[in-house]
């Protein structure tokens, strides 16, 4: 069982001594990946659904909310072990072709760390305010996963589709060692599951506990065996961000099929030894015994 921590790049951690000190700090205590999270805007004003509260996005419209790949690229210069992930980028609010190249920047900046964390958005605000369609993203998604693929394996490149055209273009650098990079779906719908045993590479489910990871985790097992894959094709990662657990509840999502838990930091924090402090009881509350499991 792994630890992961989230996040890093919002409120006070877009700060670079702040993402350097959660980065070295959460290496050298032993967690596994750090988090950084993505909204280009937000508003005051809207209409859709946060699916993690009562609706509501759960912190002011005016937090900083750093660029993820920045950020991690930052926190990349700072480190050397520990992987370093979107949680999660809004992959149908950017140009694939762009953000194929970023992604595989950041990658090899890090050695071959870099884990694109995906979603396909719940805010509609903020793709109009992008001009980008709302509706079907889930497809445009989709399409563009497929089409950085290509760039990241292909030396030339090719693409006819509802969404994206291009022909006979080359993407470089690729990503360490001509891999993939590994996609991990957020989300906890039946589409969300639905895309992670078709097409992803892991998933980070939010705000579950163990008895809701298990159910989940058991769906993902159904749909990957009707898609002809296998249960160890993915990585399974759960973060129950705002519900707390305690220690004895590793041992529930290991038995789930989880295989790493992303624990949300301590808000309100305005020190960095603060911040390492929160950082060590969290280590020896959660890293430490999970290294045992």
């Amino acid at each position: 069982m792994e630890v992961g921590y989230f996040a890093v790049g919002i409120g006070p951690t877009v700060a670079p001594e702040w993402v350097r000190t959660v980065a070295t700090t959460a290496e050298r205590l032993g967690f596994s990946t750090i988090w950084a999270p993505e909204h280009v805007v937000l508003l005051d004003e809207y209409a859709s659904k946060y699916p993690y509260s009562s609706g509501k996005f759960p912190a002011p419209t005016d937090t900083p909310i750093a660029d993820p790949f920045t950020t991690l690229a930052y926190a990349a210069a700072c480190t050397t072990k520990i992987r370093l992930a979107t949680g999660i980028c809004l992959v149908p609010e950017h140009n694939p072709l762009v953000l194929a190249k970023t992604v595989a920047t950041v990658d090899r900046l890090s050695s071959g760390r870099f884990i694109l964390g995906v979603g396909v958005g719940w805010l509609a605000e903020e793709f109009e305010a992008l001009g980008v369609p709302f509706a079907r993203r889930g497809q445009r998604t989709r399409e563009y996963i497929e089409v950085m693929r290509k760039l990241w394996s292909e030396g030339s490149s090719s693409h006819q589709g509802e969404f994206v055209n291009f022909r006979n273009v080359l993407s470089y650098p690729k990503p360490v060692n001509g891999k993939r990079v590994p996609v991990w779906f957020g989300g906890e719908s039946n589409p969300a599951l639905r895309r992670i045993a078709e097409y992803g590479d892991g998933w980070i489910g939010f705000n579950l506990l163990p008895e809701d990871a298990a159910t989940k985790v058991k769906r993902i097992e159904e749909l990957l065996k009707a898609n002809g894959r296998n249960r160890s094709d993915v990585k399974l990662a759960v973060s129950p961000y705002t519900k707390p657990i305690k220690t004895d509840d590793l041992k529930r999502y290991r038995d789930a099929g989880v295989e790493e838990v992303a624990l949300l930091g301590a808000g309100g924090i305005r020190a960095e030894g603060d911040m390492i402090a929160g950082l060590e009881q969290m280590a020896r509350e959660f890293v430490e015994p999970a290294l045992k499991l």
